[in-house]
């Protein structure tokens, strides 16, 4: 088993301590894999902040790839060797043990279930309408040019190729994340723009991630056909209504009874441990266990147990988030990207016109001008979090290849990074987003003057 997990090399010359054999070697991994991600992670994520002004997302990204099993991690350490050893096979394409892998999807679960609370049921609500036709935009242009593209390129053989489908749901993500964390710094979170962005992010994902079910449900069963079709459709889009409903429902139940808890950590424990539920349930019934997360997220955000939880939550994302986008970035082989660059150039063009021309247009054609418009289209560009964790399960489902991961990564990484620097910069030159309302400026400059007359 341990050669399986980790090489012929042995692990250890020294021996180890209680005698656990295999079963602690594994342990001893582990442990040193994770205090080595950590703490690059961190340092990472602190220079691509500061120095680079990038989010650290990026940075993370970044030294995982550096220190991943198809570069750093690969060379061996005399008496050890390799400290991340590649471990990919036909069968199992993920070059990281499994322990690995599933601390990283723990971590995207959690990130997921975290975004869940932080969103505003009440403005989700409030501007569902605008935010559906940004969203459903910013879903159909994407989506066709992603596929379209892959076929063009000789990725694929048709249009309903599961690897011509895969790229296309791809390119319909929007990141949550890291859009919030850029409207959150700027103070335009609650400006109409910001909620609509939002709002639609949010939307765009559920419908993203259901395109990839059905993309995931198809490449299974070996075909397209309408009836496979419209089943599991049916099944992912109920499930998903019927958690959310149920998750409603239970909210102020489950409130009620965690007000009763003395337990140290329960505020956090308890509806994490709702979160992990409904995320495997969420599997079961043939969704992405992320929407599960989100779902029950949301529905606890309108509780005030959602908000302590929340905050409570702080430490558990600094450790896991983390270690998610480290794996995600050792999941990149740089050597099978050189006959795809090409193709990923294109990919990441078509990313970014998709989403601005896809979510702006809609925008303006409901309350927002044209400087309002490219604010909506510009925010839904990143692709962020919610791409890699769609292309970690296109690749652990032997839908794409490494050619295509690797693309994915870099148009992921292409659009998160224009994106945060040309939204500043669009909020920054000031204005309303609005039609009809008064500048910024204007606003500010006639208060005074309206304040006196009032007075006079």
């Amino acid at each position: 088993m341990l050669d399986h997990l980790f090489g012929a090399i042995p692990l250890l010359a020294l021996p180890l301590a209680g005698g656990g054999g295999e079963l602690s070697d594994a342990v001893i991994r582990l442990l040193i894999q994770l205090s080595i991600i950590i703490a690059a992670a961190k340092v990472a994520g602190e220079l691509a902040v500061r120095f680079l002004k990038l989010p650290s997302v990026l940075g993370e990204l970044g030294i995982g790839v550096l220190i991943g099993p198809y570069a750093l991690g690969a060379l061996p350490i005399p008496g050890w060797g390799p400290i991340f050893p590649n471990l990919a096979t036909d069968v199992n394409p993920i070059p990281v043990s499994v322990e690995l892998w599933s601390l990283a999807q723990l971590g995207s679960i959690v990130l997921l279930f975290h975004i869940g609370l932080e969103t505003n049921l009440r403005q989700f609500l409030r501007y569902v309408g605008p935010a559906t036709a940004v969203a459903i935009g910013g879903v159909v242009l994407p989506f066709g040019l992603g596929a379209g593209a892959t076929v063009m390129f000789g990725f694929a053989d048709s249009f309903l190729s599961p690897e011509a489908l895969f790229m296309g749901s791809i390119l319909t993500a929007t990141s949550v994340g890291i859009t919030a964390r850029v409207l959150t710094d700027l103070n335009r979170l609650d400006a109409p723009e910001g909620v609509t962005i939002i709002a639609a992010a949010v939307v765009d994902d559920v419908l993203g991630i259901l395109i990839l079910t059905v993309v995931v449900g198809i490449s299974a069963a070996g075909g397209f056909s309408l009836a496979s079709l419209g089943w599991i459709s049916f099944k992912a889009i109920g499930f998903w209504l019927g958690l959310t409903g149920v998750g409603l429902l239970i909210a102020p139940y489950l409130e009620k009874v965690m007000d009763k808890f003395r337990t140290s950590g329960a505020i956090t424990v308890i509806p994490l441990a709702l979160g992990f539920l409904a995320a495997g349930l969420s599997e079961i019934f043939g969704l992405a266990f992320i929407i599960g997360a989100f779902s029950i997220g949301l529905a606890l955000s309108t509780t005030r147990m959602g908000h302590l939880a929340e905050v409570s939550m702080i430490g558990v994302i600094d450790f896991l988030v983390p270690v998610f986008f480290v794996v995600m970035g050792m999941l990149v082989d740089v050597g099978s990207m050189q006959g795809a660059v090409v193709f990923g150039l294109v990919v990441s063009v078509l990313a970014i016109f998709s989403k601005v021309v896809g979510s702006g247009v809609p925008a303006f054609a409901t309350r927002f001008n044209f400087r309002g418009s490219a604010r909506v289209g510009i925010g839904m560009m990143p692709r962020g979090e919610v791409a890699l964790i769609i292309a970690g399960i296109g690749l652990s489902q032997h839908i794409i290849g490494q050619d295509l991961f690797g693309v994915s990564i870099m148009m992921t990484v292409i659009t998160t990074l224009i994106a945060p620097v040309i939204l500043v910069q669009l909020f920054e030159k000031g204005g309303s987003g609005v039609r009809g309302e008064l500048e910024e400026g204007t606003a500010t400059a006639t208060a005074p003057a309206t304040a006196e007359a009032a007075e006079d």
